[in-house]
């Protein structure tokens, strides 16, 4: 089983994240996201798996959301997911992908019902 997980070393959900996967015996790849970002098409991908709309999937306390105008209902998905990509800051963490399936470390323990 390939598990990969999209992750923060700074962020503590992500690092605890990535303990309980390695407790459970996965050896997951390791994508540090805010130096290889997803590509849109990826990000794409994981928002399908996940049955989220970009929005759910954006942190929108951190500023390039506001700077960017992120708000507007009239923003296209495409324009979101562009925005995320360039911007990987606004991407909620972690996300582990694994199974076909994708789910998000928010709790940590939401990540085991993939594995």
């Amino acid at each position: 089983m390939t598990v990969t997980v999209y992750h923060n070393p700074r962020c503590s959900k992500s690092r605890q994240t990535l303990v309980l996967l390695e407790e459970s015996g996965a050896k997951p790849d390791v994508i540090e996201y805010l130096k290889t970002p997803p590509s849109a098409k990826e990000l794409n991908a994981i928002l399908t798996k996940l049955g989220k709309e970009p929005r759910d999937l954006m942190r929108k306390k951190e500023p390039p959301y506001a700077a960017l105008g992120l708000a507007d209902t009239n923003i296209s998905r495409a324009a979101l997911i562009k925005a995320m990509v360039e911007n990987p800051v606004l991407i909620e963490r972690p996300i582990v992908l694994a199974n076909g399936k994708a789910a998000i470390g928010r709790p940590p323990e939401d990540v085991l019902d993939i594995l």
